[in-house]
């Protein structure tokens, strides 16, 4: 292939328990550092040139680690940090941190959040920064906040928002309403990208099927279509339920049906136009 292919969502970490209590014992195989030799040593031979680390602590230090790491290793094309959006002093740091060129986006762990938070005035106040400095927003929520995610974006029409694991549908239990509706009412907001990821983990770990996993990730494509659907592997977690290399073959798999352009969409176009991306 002629384009580098693009890993739009993964991350590192230093284990702690004290950092990292929602590695439970189900998940108890990722307790350990991952680091990038490790991701470094996954990728290629999945043929993966690049990828975007995603915030996993909400906190400054984390993302100027993450900024540090990125600088140090090439192949991390892009860093989606975490800020205070809700701090008056949001404005300045992103200025700040916006002008380290890795910088691409900005997350805060909405899914830990009340409804009620999506509608705070300072929470909104932060996100109509990032605009200005062309930073994108990810969406990190599970499938009963949709209906909240849609009102939070359609208060940013100019703003770029990524959707991180098709909103974490309820695969374990079989269900896809209301989750396929409310993504499809989300995707008919342009300003939306979706990442085709964290989609095994919301599946039994030791059972899922692709045939299970199948009508979601159709129920994605349908909804953003292949010009704004994003591969990403969410590494280390995916490790629990798959490996890095067969996350990539099962994507690939459900990609067999698009066309040339699209599959090229899927891995890198999408990525690179949401996150701004130089590669």
């Amino acid at each position: 292939m002629s384009y580098p292919r693009i890993d739009a969502h993964q991350h590192f970490w230093h284990y702690s328990p004290a950092e990292y209590g929602w590695i439970d014992d189900a998940m108890a195989s990722i307790r350990r550092d991952f680091l990038p030799p490790d991701l470094a040593e996954e990728i290629r031979p999945a043929q993966i040139d690049a990828v975007i680390s995603v915030q996993a602590r909400q906190t400054l230090v984390e993302t100027a680690w993450l900024l540090e790491m990125a600088a140090a290793n090439p192949f991390i094309a892009g860093v989606v940090g975490w800020v205070p959006l809700t701090d008056p002093s949001c404005p300045s740091l992103l200025e700040k941190l916006a002008g380290r060129t890795p910088l691409k986006g900005v997350r805060h762990v909405l899914q830990a959040e009340p409804d009620s938070y999506f509608d705070r005035v300072s929470f909104n106040d932060g996100i109509l920064h990032l605009r200005a400095l062309n930073l994108t927003y990810d969406i990190l929520i599970v499938h009963h906040q949709l209906p909240a995610a849609i009102h939070l974006v359609d208060r940013h029409p100019n703003q770029i928002f990524v959707l991180d694991h098709i909103a974490k549908p309820p695969i374990r239990a079989g269900e896809n309403q209301p989750w396929a509706d409310n993504l499809a009412e989300l995707a008919q907001r342009p300003n939306v990208f979706c990442k085709l990821s964290g989609i095994v983990t919301e599946a039994d770990y030791t059972s899922w099927t692709y045939e299970q996993i199948l009508p979601y990730m159709e129920s994605a494509l349908h909804a953003f279509g292949p010009t704004r659907l994003l591969f990403g592997s969410d590494w280390p977690v995916c490790r629990v339920a798959t490996t890095y290399s067969d996350w990539v073959r099962t994507v690939e798999r459900f990609a067999q049906s698009l066309s040339e352009d699209e599959r090229k969409a899927l891995f890198h176009s999408n990525a690179v136009r949401a996150y701004n991306l130089a590669i």
